[in-house]
């Protein structure tokens, strides 16, 4: 049709200047970067009876240091218009009667937009979230143009910043803009705390926020960090936590002693930043100095406890350690963040979508079908691990590297070790109740709280016997019984104690080791006793035994030293294979100054996991998602086994592989990925799979395969309007 833009998405509007309304409305949501910018047009035709059109596209890459680069911008969409032809003559001509540019200030929290009238001037203002005008200063543009080029670098290849009909253009196109992008970068420099961070960090810093990612990551892409170094050793000069900054750059150009000296500097001057540790801490993992990069590793997660990126780098040290308990424990002291999706507007529903394809290019090469969700498994789309984000996402690739360093049972086992296991929580409720009520009980009798009247002494005010009727004396009989044994119980290893400690000081041939043993000792310790261990299942057999052998034992005048001692590492076996008895005795001990040691038994019951922690919801959550891949990954493993053993061909869908090499992707099985990748890739054209394969091909030096991967990639992001060298 005649009045669409050639080349060029755009979005037909139900109503004119919807968008621009929606866009305002969107402006107090935006909590960092903001939305990409929005190109909204007015369109007439030159019969005044039909009624004018206006639509909209999202772009990025555009020069906006200034409001005449954005109207060139605007006035370069009058040369795109089709122009449909009719017979002998041209059909009706539309023309771009005005238009408006619209860019968010991430620096100011204002939304920069340019209008222009053709014919007519040009008008450049600021909105903030009230919707108040204000005057665009020459500050407010160098901010505007930082905040557009940091979108333009960091989201150009953001899962999470997919936009339909999003036009995409190079920021950088050449020496000149490069320069006054570092020149704009370094005014700007120490406002980049403004902009936020990764989701991984919490509390954005001078080294940690979007400004300096986004320079890096243009350095690293293009393979110049020759100028990152320029720029950062200019501002090292001025803050000296720059030099973690810079010691990576220097460490890019291969230039690793000066990257030791720059830390050394720094870190005499700020001892107190994790960034400098960090940067340390890593050039010696990739040096095999582990124990040095643990140390500093430490040191950070003291500087910043409150930070997930300290914890998780002393996790991966941990795991290239070995240490696999400690890295457990590590990764469920991380803090969590929420993750904040990326600032995107809500736009209408559009009356019409134009898409357009360029004609020079080739749709044979890929046969773009996004639309295939239906051909795969369902319970390969209901896989969780997909859908996690920042910080759990992170902590979940951590899980799967110890996963695939010891394998799912052995981190079971470990699991096991450090954590308390629901049973054990739930025997440990129970026993802790359990001896609460009996303590309670025991009390109370001790100090005569309890005094129950005789039937006589029970009168009316008139002087006649009260009647009492019993409903029931079974539960209090069984009580009764029930506390009695365990006082009796209580009394009989206290006295086993006190005069096995009595008969060990007298004899002097005595083992010396026994004499200081005291009961908290041993209930803790009595685990790596072996003998315990076997009396202990005796015990838990037949409690009333037990008892009568204490009393027994008790009674007996001649024993030698080693029996005795054996006798009290036995009966402390016994209380803590219960894990109720020791508390009891303990409080019969001192239950004369029971009264003032009440948060002592308190705490005194909860001992027999002092060694073990809780884990967090979160990281139960984690394992469970770890257990759906890892089924799913057995299952598809299996399936192949079995048809090659069969010598018949495994069929699935294209989606099915794709998924198949995200999931192997996650649980680090290279050669697995790479397969299910290239099958999905001779059954459908999937840009996710040609993004692996080309990183896989590279890794691997296999330029003829990632040329022609990159070639399709290369049609694939024209045919989106990707148009970025």
């Amino acid at each position: 049709m005649g009045d669409n833009l050639r080349d060029i998405p755009e979005f037909i509007e139900r109503e004119m200047g919807e968008s621009l309304q929606a866009r305002l409305d969107a402006l107090g949501t935006f909590k960092e970067l903001g939305a990409p910018d929005l190109c909204h047009i007015i369109k007439v035709n030159v019969k005044p009876a039909i009624k004018e059109t206006s639509s909209y596209h999202y772009v990025s890459g555009i020069d906006a240091s200034s409001s005449a680069s954005l109207a060139a911008y605007l006035n370069s969409l009058t040369y795109a218009i089709d122009e449909s032809h009719a017979w002998f003559s041209k059909g009706a001509q539309w023309r771009i009667r005005s238009g408006v540019y619209c860019c968010y200030n991430a620096f100011s929290r204002v939304d920069v937009r340019v209008e222009v009238k053709i014919p007519g001037g040009v008008e450049s203002y600021a909105i903030n979230v009230r919707g108040e005008r204000q005057e665009a200063t020459a500050a407010i543009w160098q901010e505007t143009y930082m905040s557009a080029m940091l979108r333009s670098i960091l989201y150009s290849d953001d899962a999470n910043y997919r936009i339909p009909g999003f036009r995409k253009l190079d920021p950088i196109p050449d020496v000149s803009a490069q320069k006054r992008f570092f020149e704009a970068a370094e005014q700007l420099f120490f406002k980049g705390s403004l902009l936020g961070s990764n989701p991984e960090i919490q509390l954005p810093t001078i080294v940690n926020n979007h400004l300096t990612a986004a320079i890096m990551k243009y350095c690293q892409e293009s393979f110049r960090f020759d100028l990152a170094v320029q720029f950062f050793e200019r501002l090292f000069r001025l803050e000296p936590e720059v030099a973690s900054l810079l010691a990576q750059s220097y460490i890019g150009t291969d230039e690793e002693l000066k990257a030791i000296n720059v830390l050394y500097d720094a870190l005499k001057q700020m001892p107190q930043s994790y960034a400098l540790l960090h940067v340390q801490a890593d050039f010696l993992r990739g040096k095999g100095k582990l124990e040095m990069a643990l140390r500093l590793a430490k040191q950070a997660v003291n500087l910043a406890p409150s930070e997930f990126i300290t914890w998780a780098k002393l996790t991966e040290v941990y795991i290239d350690l070995g240490d696999y308990e400690s890295a457990l424990l590590t990764l469920n002291s991380c803090p969590m963040f929420t993750f904040s999706e990326r600032d995107l507007q809500r736009m209408p529903k559009a009356a019409k979508a134009h898409l357009p394809i360029r004609s020079d290019i080739d749709l044979s090469l890929i046969d773009d079908e996004t639309g295939r969700e239906h051909e795969a498994d369902p319970a390969l789309l209901r896989l969780p691990a997909p859908s996690l984000r920042g910080t759990f996402s992170s902590a979940y690739n951590l899980l799967t590297r110890l996963v695939s360093k010891i394998g799912w049972d052995e981190l079971l086992r470990c699991r096991s070790l450090v954590f308390v296991m629901e049973e054990e929580y739930r025997m440990q409720k129970e026993a802790e109740e359990t001896m609460r009520k009996g303590s309670q009980a025991k009390v109370m009798a001790h100090h005569g709280e309890i005094e129950v009247p005789n039937r006589d002494q029970l009168l009316s005010p008139n002087g006649t016997p009260i009647p009492i009727i019993k409903i029931s004396t079974e539960s209090e009989r069984e009580r009764e019984q029930e506390e009695a044994e365990e006082e009796a119980r209580a009394k009989a290893v206290e006295a086993a104690l006190e005069k096995a400690k009595e008969e060990s000081a007298a004899d002097d041939n005595a083992d010396p080791s026994m004499e200081d043993i005291k009961l908290d000792d041993l209930s803790i310790h009595s685990d790596k006793d072996q003998d315990a261990e076997k009396e202990q299942d005796e015990v838990e057999a037949d409690a009333e035994a037990e008892t009568e052998t204490e009393t027994e034992t008790e009674a007996e005048d001649k024993k030698t030293e080693e029996e005795k001692s054996d006798e009290v590492i036995v009966d402390q076996a016994a209380i803590k294979s219960k894990q109720i008895e020791k508390p009891s005795i303990a409080a019969a001990s001192s239950s004369d100054d029971e009264d003032n040691n009440n948060e002592e038994e308190e705490v005194e019951l909860s001992f027999s996991f002092s060694n073990k922690r809780l884990c967090d919801r979160w990281l139960d959550n984690l394992f469970m998602v770890l257990y759906e891949d890892l089924r799913q990954y057995t299952i598809w493993r299996a399936e192949v086994q079995h048809f090659r053993a069969v010598n018949a061909p495994y069929r699935k869908s294209g989606t099915d592989w794709e998924i198949y090499g995200d999931l192997a992707t996650r649980l680090h099985h290279r050669e697995e990925a790479k397969d299910a990748y290239q099958r999905c890739a001779e059954q459908k054209f999937s840009a996710k799979a040609l993004l692996r394969l080309l990183e896989i091909y590279s890794d691997e030096g296999n330029l003829h395969r990632a040329m022609e991967v990159a070639i399709k990639l290369c049609v694939y992001q024209e045919r989106w309007y990707h148009e970025t060298i």
